[in-house]
């Protein structure tokens, strides 16, 4: 799934995305660390993979979206 960077904290390596119709979703370490990524900047398009649905959802991996 796409989403674009909207926050990220980089001391404590979490953020948040918004998906494509505007609903934010926040990442913690665990999901910015499984994707080998260094530094997020907001508004960098974004690969995600989600597990869950509902309010249990959650992101397991952020990657940057290349083409």
């Amino acid at each position: 799934m796409q989403a674009t960077a909207y926050t990220y904290d980089a001391p404590t390596r979490t953020g948040s995305v918004l998906l494509d119709d505007g609903t934010p979703v926040s990442f913690g370490a665990a999901a910015f660390d499984a994707g080998g990524l260094r530094l997020l900047r907001p508004g960098q398009r974004v690969r995600i993979e989600v597990e869950g649905t509902g309010d249990d959802r959650r992101i397991t991996l952020v990657t940057l979206q290349t083409f």
